[in-house]
């Protein structure tokens, strides 16, 4: 099967739903409303364009002048003044456009696509080109002209608009693809959205995707679930084992955690659940990397606490064994998480994550009916880079004989699932875990008493003569 040549944005989010870039020589709208990002998104691609060695023509049809437009663009990490001029011609068509009408515009760009030797030809100001048309005809016998010329010179169009236009619209019609930019408001936050509205010939990732507007400019992510709907790679068949650093409960799981596998435990506030996750991580080596990608407590916190349970993680940290990654949950998209989490395993080649907590990660979204899903392609994802997931989600209850899964589902996604609860015993509280699920695993499920020390973390089979342990009141057995 042929494969369309394609022209990469540069925008990495962008071209992942383009899958691979926009298509060389084709035309495409980009509409949104006033500060949507349009005018960031277009330049953005022309700086990068003009890196890879290509020529872009930018065509105003706006009464905005070129200094404003630059003054804004400076402020931003892409724009390049040096190529302005050069490889980036910017022509302003609007005195053309009121004097001279739609045909002399056309004429104007003609010449200067083939003066400019362009490959990218950029249209802002389409709405005006509309106003100025008398008929549905005349709009689009100025988008084909357009586009007959752009094409015989091998040019990609991008024609920017500030109308929301109808699918059915003359200009949606004739062109190849359309590139939606949206806001919301989501409670009081204000999330960017980006939408690919129509691709013809190509595939795309279809449906809503978040961004935000950086000093970088636009950043794209992609939504995981489509993004990874099948993991990136074949998953590595591995039958080993992976040892979770906790007292004795490899000796209780079958020498150790399932090779690239993912556990999670669940339990109310400070029951000792990132006490075992740290644990956990203290079994990475320079050579099998860890990674503590939390959000509730700072790396300072993190080594703290640490340090009172005998680990040195400011020595793992200097030999390369350990990394931390810490995103405060007031702020951040949810697809931003997952890629920043799989972009840190790619970068240091991490093999053991400790997520402390995926409810903090989950704080973060504006659609709560998609967690599973997310969450369901993060996990496979990482199994596939043959990663090993240590998980935490607080429960709200202290006590209680009630055990709700944190989401639905969501236990179904995790390989090996443990429960931390409290229980008061001859008058003493007392932390128990219990092990509730090992895939492909025999396990003791005997009820064990957590004991934290400065030494570490210790099981003890402690509930041997008790009764109704986890309603949070053992009784004695007769």
């Amino acid at each position: 099967m042929e494969q369309l040549k394609r022209l990469q944005s540069g925008i990495e989010g962008l071209d992942a739903l383009l899958k691979g870039g926009l298509v060389a020589g084709a035309s495409y709208i980009v509409q949104g409303r006033p500060g949507s990002g349009k005018t960031i998104l277009a330049n953005q691609i022309a700086f990068n364009h003009v890196r890879n060695g290509g020529r872009v023509l930018v065509a105003t049809l706006l009464s905005e002048t070129h200094e404003r437009l630059f003054q804004f663009l400076s402020t931003l990490t892409f724009f390049d003044k040096s190529k302005v001029g050069a490889e980036i011609q910017f022509v302003s068509a609007f005195d053309t456009l009121e004097n001279e009408g739609l045909d002399e515009v056309v004429k104007l760009l003609r010449r200067e696509i083939s003066r400019q030797k362009a490959t990218v030809l950029i249209v802002d100001g389409l709405l005006n080109a509309r106003t100025k048309a008398d008929t549905q005809l005349d709009t689009k016998k100025f988008i084909s002209e357009l586009q007959g010329h752009a094409a015989f010179a091998g040019c990609t169009v991008l024609f920017l608009t500030s109308s929301r236009l109808d699918d059915g619209s003359p200009e949606h019609t004739m062109v190849d693809g359309i590139i939606e930019l949206g806001e919301e408001l989501v409670g009081i936050r204000s999330v960017r959205r980006i939408q690919l509205r129509k691709t013809r010939g190509s595939g795309a990732l279809s449906g809503m995707h978040d961004c935000e507007i950086t000093d970088k400019g636009l950043v794209v992510y992609p939504r995981l679930e489509s993004l990874y709907s099948i993991p990136s790679q074949p998953a590595d068949v591995d039958l080993g084992r992976v040892k979770s650093g906790i007292g004795n409960l490899d000796q209780l799981i079958g020498d150790g955690l399932p090779h690239s596998s993912v556990s999670l435990v669940m339990g109310p506030s400070g029951v000792g659940k990132t006490s075992l996750g740290l644990c956990f991580l203290s079994q990475s080596t320079p050579d099998e990397p860890g990674l503590h990608f939390g959000f509730y407590e700072t790396p300072r916190h993190v080594r703290s606490k640490a340090r009172a349970i005998g680990l040195d993680f400011e020595a793992m940290e200097a030999s390369g064994a350990m990394h931390i990654v810490w995103q405060p949950t007031t702020f951040g998209l949810l697809d931003a998480l997952g890629a920043k989490l799989l972009d840190t395993v790619k970068a240091h080649g991490i093999k053991r994550v400790l997520i402390d907590s995926l409810g903090g990660m989950a704080r973060v979204t504006t659609n709560h009916a998609r967690l599973v899903e997310f969450f369901s392609a993060l996990m496979n994802e990482l199994r596939a880079m043959d990663v090993t997931v240590f998980a935490t989600w607080e429960m709200r209850d202290l006590f209680g004989s009630e055990i709700n899964a944190p989401a639905p589902e969501l236990s179904s996604i995790v390989d090996n699932l443990l429960l931390m609860r409290y229980v008061e015993m001859d008058s003493e509280l007392k932390r128990v875990l219990s092990i509730l699920k090992m895939r492909d695993t025999d396990y003791d499920s005997s009820l064990l008493e957590v004991v934290i020390s400065d030494h570490g973390i210790n099981l003890n089979k402690a509930f041997k003569h008790a009764a109704a342990v986890l309603s949070g009141s053992a009784k004695p057995t007769a």
